[in-house]
């Protein structure tokens, strides 16, 4: 092609964050309240060298106080928190040995909650972390 500059190409770059989904004894999914006053899983932006997995255990370390270890990847998607602001979720299901304790509300939340199955559907929350939970659901065969 004649005339025309040849200018380098920028990849677009979004931020990572990695959300685990994570049952209690009783199959009740914990959610955290944020700043928007949605309902969303614990987790955190992707930096460093960590994995995604080590990633989602330090965040529901930090944000809930229950220690978990990482399972399957349950889905990936696109969200947009703002306007012109968007972020790729990763979220994996998650078990934690003593979600039998009540979760602790980090600096970062308003509140925590334990919800079951049939409550999800009418929360506050993005539609994408529903499909996460849901998958959940699914693979633990949970009524």
């Amino acid at each position: 092609m004649t005339g025309q500059t040849e200018q380098p190409y920028v990849p677009t770059a979004f931020p990572i964050s990695i959300k685990g989904v994570v049952l209690d004894p009783q199959q009740r999914v914990l959610l955290l309240k944020n700043e928007r006053q949605e309902w969303e899983l614990p987790g955190g932006k992707l930096e460093g060298t960590e994995t995604p997995e080590e990633r989602v255990v330090t965040e529901i370390q930090e944000e809930s106080g229950w220690t978990a270890t990482a399972g399957p990847l349950l889905d990936a998607w696109m969200y947009e928190p703002i306007p012109g602001r968007k972020v790729f979720i990763v979220t994996y299901g998650c078990t934690a040995t003593d979600a039998h304790r009540p979760p602790i509300v980090s600096h970062e939340h308003k509140e925590a909650g334990l919800f079951h199955r049939d409550e999800v559907p009418g929360l506050h929350m993005p539609q994408g972390y529903k499909d996460s939970i849901a998958r959940w659901y699914e693979l633990h065969d949970c009524t």
